[in-house]
């Protein structure tokens, strides 16, 4: 089992990273000091999964568990769909020494964070990733929150959690388009942090689609990823500064996602798209060179690019774009790449390189 430290101003956590590991996930838990109470808060694909033994693991070592399942899915990720999360919490009786299990994907881990911050004005809380996304990005750097209709992720938290746990095991039975999806994060990574992954991928991509990679090399490609993630929340828990380079693709690919109602794409879907629309936005500038702009998009083609974006307007797209969270004085900025394993904040990027970006992914693909 590997470990990474996390160290930011609003706490301290380890991450644990191994396979056929969730057995020990009850002694972990209680060698943090956790309350008795604890609520186990699922979708229901993953809870009829996983959430009965789980509890298992924790009523051995003397906790008292409950479960609550969650609707699942973006158009669900909003201040209605945390009522029940909510309701289970008070009815419950769960007090300020009780403590939430996050487990799922980045959904649930947003949502039952964004909970445990707000319920009795913040309790505990660990997380225990089941998808790529949520073990390689979304689980580590405590952002907690929901959506609403003007925007992605516009209404949350900074909260970090007591410990996040990865089971790779979990990561196998995914079908192939949720890894397709997570794996659109770990392309990003590569891309703005880490050329020698990016070769690997370019080497493995379709291997790790499929699941064919070793426990030992899914173990090294989640810990890689990791410990990318730590490396730059660490710096800047709160998106000063270093850690919008971690939305490369976002600006775009959230604003697609904003314009489709949540329903179209899946999150690391939109992001493809984005990150391919960046890339011209970087290219037209004269800040990749065509060699890097093929590497780029060739592996976003190997990975999966998906259809339906000439059905969306490009201008609404480009609208949604002025809600972008990440915004500063008024001023969206966008990461833009110069060559694999670099890239740097821009915030002079006008509105006809986005619509024309946009235009030219819909064209190509």
């Amino acid at each position: 089992m590997k470990t990474i430290s996390v160290k930011t101003e609003g706490g301290h956590y380890q991450i644990l990273i191994g396979h056929g590991i969730i057995g020990q996930l009850g002694r972990k838990c209680k060698g943090l000091k956790l309350g008795r109470q604890v609520v186990i808060v699922a979708d229901e694909s993953v809870g009829k999964l996983y959430a009965e033994s789980i509890s298992k693991v924790l009523v051995s070592e003397g906790f008292e568990v409950t479960t609550v399942i969650s609707l699942g899915g973006e158009n669900n990720k909003n201040l209605d769909g945390l009522e029940p999360i909510y309701g289970h919490l008070i009815t419950s009786g769960v007090d300020r020494t009780g403590w939430i299990l996050a487990l799922g994907g980045g959904i649930i881990g947003d949502m039952a964070g964004f909970v445990a911050a707000s319920y009795l004005r913040g309790i505990r809380y660990i997380h225990v990733p089941t998808t790529i996304v949520a073990q390689v990005d979304s689980s580590i750097g405590g952002k907690t929150g929901v959506n609403h209709s003007l925007g992605k992720n516009l209404i949350g938290a900074f909260y970090q959690p007591q410990l996040v746990f990865m089971d790779t095991d979990l990561l196998r039975s995914l079908p192939e388009g949720e890894i397709k999806a997570g794996l659109a994060e770990v392309v990003k990574h590569a891309l703005i942090r880490d050329p020698e992954l990016f070769e690997f991928l370019e080497i493995e991509i379709e291997n790790v689609i499929k699941m064919q990679i070793t426990p030992s090399q899914l173990d090294w490609l989640i810990e890689r990823n990791a410990k990318i993630k730590v490396e730059i929340v660490s710096t800047d828990e709160r998106e000063s500064g270093l850690r919008a380079i971690l939305n490369y693709g976002h600006t775009i690919g959230h604003a697609i996602e904003a314009t489709t109602n949540y329903k179209k794409y899946r999150h690391g879907e939109a992001v493809i798209l984005g990150a391919l629309a960046v890339a011209h936005i970087s290219a037209s500038r004269g800040l990749m060179s065509a060699r890097e702009r093929l590497r780029h998009d060739s592996l976003w083609e190997r990975l999966g690019i998906p259809k339906g974006l000439k059905d969306v307007d490009s201008r609404e797209i480009f609208l949604r774009t002025r809600n972008d969270k990440k915004r500063v004085d008024g001023v969206v900025r966008y990461i833009l790449a110069e060559a694999v394993g670099k890239v740097s904040i821009y915030d002079d990027v006008s509105e006809k390189n986005v619509i024309d970006a946009i235009r030219y992914v819909k064209e190509t693909y």
